[in-house]
C-alpha cells in the first residue's frame, strides 16, 4: 500500500475509502504508540484521532517529495501529544516536579523528528525478523534495559546463552540493517 498515494487522494479528491485505508492503518499504531509514551487510553484515543483529523485536514499540505508518509503522520501525533502535555502542565495536573523527560523537544529540527521516526521504524522492521530467541533477549536488553543475569533468570537460560543470542541478534540487525534501503 502506498501512504503518500493515498494522502495524495485524500487531498484531491477528499477521497473517503483512501481516508479509511490510512485510519484504519494508522489510528491503532498512533494509539499504541501514545499508550507506550504513557498516555492513558482516553488521552492515546483522542491524540490518534487527532492525527487522523489533521491528515484528512492538511493532506494538501502533504509534500512526499520531502518525507514519508509514515513520518509525516506520526509527526502529527508527536505534535499533538506536546500540546497535551502542555496543556495538562498549564492546567496544574502535573505537580511542581514532574517528570518530562520523554517529551520531545519542540526547537527540536522536524528533518531530526522525521529522520528518528524513520529509524526507529527500520530498526523494529529488522528485530521483527529475527528469530523468536533473539528479538526477546533484545526487547529485555535494549528496550526494557534488563541486566543479562535477570534476563537470564526470566528466561531460564545460562548466563552465557542470553550474551550469546545478543551478540547473534546484534550481528543479524546489523546485517538487516545494511540491506535495507
Amino acid at each position: 500500500m502506498e501512504w503518500s498515494d493515498l494522502i495524495g487522494r485524500v487531498a484531491s479528491h477528499g477521497d473517503r475509502e483512501a481516508f479509511r485505508s490510512l485510519f484504519e492503518h494508522f489510528g491503532p499504531r498512533i494509539k499504541r504508540l501514545m499508550l507506550k509514551a504513557g498516555c492513558s487510553a482516553d488521552e492515546a484515543e483522542e491524540i490518534a484521532q487527532g492525527t487522523l483529523i489533521a491528515v484528512w485536514r492538511k493532506a494538501g499540505q502533504f509534500d512526499p517529495a520531502s518525507t514519508g508518509a509514515a513520518a509525516w503522520i506520526f509527526t502529527i501525533a508527536r505534535n499533538l501529544r506536546i500540546d497535551s502535555l502542555r496543556r495538562h502542565a498549564r492546567a496544574g495536573r502535573f505537580g511542581e516536579d514532574a517528570e518530562l523527560a520523554n517529551m520531545p523537544d519542540a526547537t527540536e529540527p522536524a528533518d531530526v523528528v522525521i529522520s528518528r521516526v524513520e529509524d526507529t521504524a527500520r530498526v523494529k522492521a529488522a528485530i521483527d525478523r529475527l528469530s523468536d530467541e533473539q528479538s526477546k533477549v533484545i526487547q529485555l536488553s535494549f528496550i526494557e534495559e534488563r541486566p543479562h543475569p535477570e534476563i537470564a533468570s526470566l528466561l531460564g537460560i545460562p548466563l552465557g546463552t542470553v550474551k550469546s543470542r545478543i551478540r547473534l541478534a546484534m550481528n543479524r540487525l546489523r546485517d538487516l540493517l545494511d540491506e535495507a534501503p
